[in-house]
Formats: C-alpha cells, structure tokens, sequence
C-alpha cells in the first residue's frame, strides 16, 4: 500500500501526538505538547518554544520547551501582565507574527525589551472553534534565523486550538 505522506515527517509527528489522548493528560493541554513544542523548537532552530495562555489580564506560560543552556529560564506557570508580552501585541496586530531580526521592533519601543537578546521571533494566535483567543504558539531564537518559517506554526496552533476547543468527555471517546 502506498501512503501519500511520509510517516517521519514532523507535521504527521506532531499531527500524531496532538490527536493522541491519555486519561491522565492535563485538561488544559495535552500531555504530548512539551514533545510537539521540542520538534518545532528543534525544526526551526529556534532556542525556545511556548504555549501561552492570555487570561485575567496575564499572559500564562501553559508549556515551554528550551534549548540545554538557554538563559533566561522560561518555565510553566510563569506569568506576567497579558500588556507587557509579545503575545499579545501579536494576537492584536501590533506587532506581525514573523519577525525575522526583532531587535529593530525593540529598539523602536513596538516590542517591550525583554532583557536578553532576541533574534527571530515567531508567534501565532491559538484561536479556538467560537473564534476567541486561547493565548499564542510561539518560538524565537537569540540569532537571526532568516529562513524560519511560520506556516509549520499555524499548523500546530490549528491543531492545538481543536483539541483545547474538545470538551474533555468527547476528546476520551
């Protein structure tokens, strides 16, 4: 039988992991995104890569994945206020969701200088089936990546925002 995609392919892996469920998973999110958010994170040469979540005026690290060494340390459960982050300024078209060298964006005050150096910077709004905003998928790098490309992005976060819009009773059947 001949298969018209091939199965090692990163968008069937993380399509694959996404669509997979286990009864212990987080009802947020599933259990396979830290794996999805390291594939992407890995394809795109990107340091780090995050799943948000923009609620009660915060922006909410949901899951991260980051290169060994990367410093600052982003970690889940970290927040701060939903005004201050990238994220949100993406999610409001204030800023494009491909930014290939960002430092321009920074030193013109169009993004908050996060203190440490950001290169390439990708970010997509997670939007569920009712059509509002979950939060973002994004990655970014401390070099400029001029090739990173965002469509793998949206992909993942279309994805995502289907299995995050599942009530919990249908996503085990």
């Amino acid at each position: 039988m001949q298969l018209d995609y091939n199965p090692a392919d990163i968008e069937v892996k993380i399509s694959e992991l996404l669509v997979a469920t286990s009864d212990g998973a987080d009802p947020d999110l599933p259990a396979a995104v830290l794996e999805v958010l390291r594939l992407i994170r890995t394809k795109l040469s990107m340091d780090v890569a995050f799943v948000s979540e923009l609620t009660d005026g915060r922006r909410m690290f949901k899951c991260v994945d980051s290169a060994a060494g990367f410093t600052p340390r982003l970690a889940a459960g970290m927040s701060d206020p939903v005004e201050e982050s990238w994220c949100q300024r993406v999610v409001e078209g204030r800023l494009p969701q491909v930014m290939h060298d960002a430092a321009p964006y920074i030193a013109s005050g169009q993004a908050p200088d996060p203190g440490f150096p950001i290169g390439t910077h990708l970010s997509t709004p997670v939007r569920l089936s009712d059509g509002s905003v979950y939060g973002t998928l994004c990655c970014f790098s401390k070099g400029v990546q001029p090739k990173a490309d965002i469509d793998l992005l949206r992909r993942t976060a279309n994805l995502l925002a289907a299995k995050l819009g599942t009530p919990p009773a249908a996503a085990k059947a």
